[in-house]
């Protein structure tokens, strides 16, 4: 069951961006102005909406509107790029009735290309006869790209003063290792919340989801998180209980979403949760936990079924994490395999036989006594994404 915030509206159509009669614009609209917290690729090609995006929202953290295409997106396009991207909002503000700086853009798709614009008026004229007739679940489709499916959570809470809900949206199977964002990524509530609280919300959520992942180690010229809450509830979130409520809602919303992305991750087969702990900092934990998770041998490793517990050693020890190589230990899908400098006696590839054929396994490390931790989640690389991203401008 969905929960749909109140007081929002959708919209989606095909303009035949990349593939006729597939939807691939989607328009959510607030009723009312809402406040928009927001994190952005810290690629230094940003795409035209995540800079207008951000300038939007530099001057004033509300919004009322998104605006999301798939198929093209409008990066590395320059000046025409941006003017583009600002025209789209311009046409698209008067129909809707929102105003143009009130809308925020976002985009996915080939890199480099300029937007079909003959293809925006008509797709425009198509989304504002459709608002209000169009579920989250259809906005969720038409940003796939290669996405094998469609990403959306949500949760219903009682707060002190009533029910609130909140609902996310994503896309993203491949070009993910975010960094303060990820992908595109829509987060809606309802509650009514003061700017600051709401900003300190979903940056941490993000922190707690999107940022510890990893599909392909790369970070994508248009990831976007938007958040907007617009208070349709009558719900105020005033008290720290509240407020704590919320907050750890939204998280697991965005923690739901980041794990349908790396379970979809192009032509992956499986999802690892690589934890570390006993590490000397939380930063040297998360140094050897994306070593491990970004190692394509790793990686090639757990698509093989393969007990290679070697390679994850490897990984650890070109890190520069402070740690005695005596204390290290490795556990796959619970099973220790490695301990005091050398394999553990243990007949690895009877006892990870099964395990391994799992969706999720787990890949467990202690750097020692320490006190800091973290816990990454990683997809596999088989065949499949060669094939997906060697023909993926075709």
């Amino acid at each position: 069951m969905t929960f749909t915030p109140q007081g929002f509206r959708f919209a989606v159509t095909s303009a035949g961006f990349r593939k006729e009669k597939r939807n691939d614009v989607a328009l959510i609209v607030s009723d009312s102005l809402a406040v928009a917290a927001a994190t952005f690729t810290k690629n230094r090609f940003p795409a035209a909406p995540v800079v207008i995006g951000r300038e939007h929202l530099e001057k004033n953290p509300y919004a009322r509107a998104i605006i999301i295409n798939s198929g093209q997106a409008n990066a590395c396009t320059g000046d025409e790029g941006r003017k583009n991207c600002e025209q789209v909002l311009e046409w698209l503000s008067k129909p809707i009735c929102v105003k143009t700086k009130d809308i925020l853009p976002a985009s996915t798709g080939v890199i480099g290309e300029q937007l079909h614009m003959d293809k925006w008026q008509p797709a425009i004229s198509a989304l504002a006869s459709k608002l209000g007739r169009c579920t989250a679940e259809d906005a969720a489709k038409a940003i796939m790209t290669t996405d094998a499916f469609h990403k959306i959570s949500s949760r219903e809470i009682s707060c002190e003063q009533g029910t609130v809900r909140v609902l996310g949206l994503a896309k993203g199977a491949g070009m993910i290792c975010p960094n303060m964002a990820t992908l595109l990524v829509v987060l809606l509530t309802d509650a009514q919340i003061d700017a600051a609280n709401w900003d300190k919300i979903v940056k941490n959520a993000v922190n707690h989801s999107f940022n510890q992942i990893t599909v392909d180690g790369d970070t994508s010229t248009n990831d976007t998180v938007y958040a907007l809450a617009n208070g349709a509830s009558g719900v105020k979130i005033v008290s720290e209980s509240d407020r704590k409520l919320l907050a750890s809602t939204a998280e697991k919303v965005l923690q739901e979403l980041s794990y349908m992305v790396v379970k979809d991750g192009e032509g992956a087969s499986k999802v690892a949760r690589i934890t570390v702990t006993g590490a000397s900092s939380d930063s040297d934990a998360e140094q050897v936990a994306r070593t491990v998770g970004q190692s394509q041998l790793v990686k090639t490793a757990l698509y093989g079924q393969d007990a290679n517990w070697g390679r994850i050693v490897a990984a650890i020890g070109r890190t520069d994490a402070a740690f005695n190589a005596d204390d290290v230990t490795v556990s796959l899908c619970g099973v220790e395999l490695f301990r005091h400098g050398c394999p553990t006696d243990t007949d690895f590839d009877s006892a990870l036989a099964e395990p391994l054929k799992q969706r999720d396994l787990s890949i467990d490390i202690s750097l020692g006594s320490g006190q800091g931790s973290y816990s990454l989640l990683a997809a596999d690389l088989g065949h499949e994404y060669v094939d997906c991203n060697a023909s993926y401008r075709s």
